[in-house]
């Protein structure tokens, strides 16, 4: 009978929970805790952080070759579920600011340069080219886009490079007014500026189509996420396809959020997760998305210079593709400062087009490292 106890003790998980699991589950209990209390994008860090405190639990063979996430990992590994977000994203995506100001489109390309300081400052650290362009990509503030380039390039960092975009995304509010604060004067930040004209429809639908045909023709391999954006946008703006529209934002989108968000976790295993590389790539992933906000709010305020329309330089900041989360940043920034001051339409311009930005950017890495 005692043989039998000890026999039943041996195969718990208990007799094989080590301190390093112990590490990883507290660290998925805390991102629980502050995607609840705090709200740090919820929709996600609750799935990641499950998905973390699952494979973290000893002998749970989630990720084994015949395991429940593994199956569910081939949508990723196959580069299945982030075009599917980019669909939803699209189909909830309002291109309106965009056209009225294409400018803006300067602007979220500019913010898309800490992306390459990141690359560069993880080559500087020992990486090699395929780990630091997945690492760079943190910079642009998307967490799909990333979790696509890092499946593709450097399946390995995955968990530690999806928790930190996805964390620093959740962190914009605290992240980016003090850059975009050091970098302006409060006369800037004061800037109003003018009404944006209305935009049709014929070029709300132009739009997606024009976009696609310029961006894949120049770089074929952004097809699955550029393809899937403006594929979402077009039936949207398309204003015949209501149901799937709806499907496509709400429905669809959550389920791939789940499956995405809990298979993602399962890679953040304690003897992937807890070492020097991890903490890098969380330092550059920071790196990355602070020199993204800087560069955006510098070319913004050299646009503000030579423009003949006033441009307010904090627009620039919201170049980033955490979306709408980056534009409502700047937009209460401006209202501290005047309280009719309402930048959150200007701040969509650049904002929308970051999203574009980094999804050329991981297409960028893709030809030159595949």
């Amino acid at each position: 009978m005692i043989d039998m106890l000890k026999e039943f003790l041996s195969s718990t998980g208990f007799a094989h929970l080590e301190f390093a699991n112990v590490i990883m589950i507290a660290v998925a209990i805390t991102l629980i805790v502050l995607s609840i209390s705090k709200k740090y994008e919820p929709y996600l860090l609750i799935p990641i952080s499950f998905g973390m405190l699952l494979v973290n639990l000893p002998l749970n063979g989630l990720m084994n070759q015949e395991g429940l996430l593994s199956y569910l990992y081939k949508g990723i590994e196959y580069g299945i579920y982030p075009p599917l977000i980019f669909l939803g994203v699209g189909a909830s995506t309002d291109f309106g600011a965009l056209i009225a100001n294409p400018k803006s489109l300067l602007l979220g390309a500019a913010a898309q340069f800490g992306i390459f300081v990141a690359f560069f400052g993880a080559i500087i650290f020992g990486f090699d080219a395929l780990e630091a362009a997945s690492i760079g990509i943190i910079g642009g503030a998307d967490g799909p886009t990333a979790i696509y380039l890092t499946s593709k390039l450097a399946p390995e960092l995955l968990g530690p490079i999806a928790v930190a975009a996805y964390s620093y995304m959740a962190l914009v509010p605290i992240i980016q007014p003090p850059i975009i604060k050091l970098l302006t004067t409060k006369k800037e930040r004061q800037i109003k500026m003018t009404q944006l004209r209305s935009v049709s429809k014929l070029e709300k639908i132009v739009f997606p189509i024009a976009v696609s045909i310029i961006v894949i023709l120049f770089i074929p391999s952004s097809v699955p996420l550029i393809g899937m954006f403006m594929f979402g946008n077009l039936l949207k703006e398309s204003q015949v396809v209501p149901k799937l529209v709806e499907s496509a934002n709400n429905s669809l989108m959550y389920i791939v959020t789940i499956l995405i968000g809990i298979t993602v976790g399962a890679k953040a295993s304690s003897d992937s997760f807890l070492n020097v590389e991890t903490l890098s790539i969380i330092a550059l992933g920071l790196v990355a998305f602070a020199f993204g906000t800087a560069s955006g709010v510098v070319f913004g305020k050299i646009m503000s210079k030579l423009s003949k329309d006033d441009v307010n330089p904090m627009i620039g900041a919201a170049g980033v593709s955490a979306v709408p989360m980056a534009a409502r940043v700047v937009h209460k920034l401006g209202l501290d400062e005047d309280k009719e001051n309402f930048l959150l339409m200007h701040a969509m311009g650049p904002n929308v087009a970051g999203v574009i930005g980094s999804a050329i950017a991981a297409g960028i890495f893709f030809n030159l490292f595949t």
